[in-house]
């Protein structure tokens, strides 16, 4: 079982950043393929950023790659994800999630429906 709690969310002008963090409580981080998704209202929750359990590999959806970068620190068992060149059209609620692997698999879901454990999620709100 993973506990993961967002912060770092707020309120930015455009063009600016915003650092989110996804502190994971829990014995098996590094089991875990992690991911950033973000939802609106009445939409879908959407895919934005993963990595997978070692660190080695990131995807981006293509509307935040360039400006968002997804990392993650195994010693402090964190994920984090910078947003640079924030837009208005990046407002929305981010959540943290987290996939569990068996050790022989090697994969990094980008469907919210594939992820176990998700936070209670951050607002980020880009004025323009």
């Amino acid at each position: 079982q993973v506990q993961l709690v967002e912060s770092g969310g707020g309120l930015v002008q455009a063009g600016g950043s915003l650092r989110l963090s996804c502190a994971a409580l829990g014995r098996t981080f590094t089991s875990h393929a992690m991911g950033w998704f973000r939802q609106t209202p009445g939409k879908e929750r959407d895919f934005v950023a993963a990595i997978n359990r070692s660190g080695t590999s990131t995807y981006y959806a293509d509307s935040v790659k360039g400006r968002f970068t997804i990392s993650r620190d195994n010693a402090k068992n964190t994920v984090d994800l910078q947003m640079n060149s924030l837009k208005p059209e990046d407002t929305a609620v981010y959540y943290c999630a987290a996939k569990q692997l068996r050790p022989w698999v090697n994969r990094t879901p980008k469907d919210p429906n594939d992820y176990d454990y998700w936070g209670q999620g951050t607002q980020v709100t880009v004025s323009s």
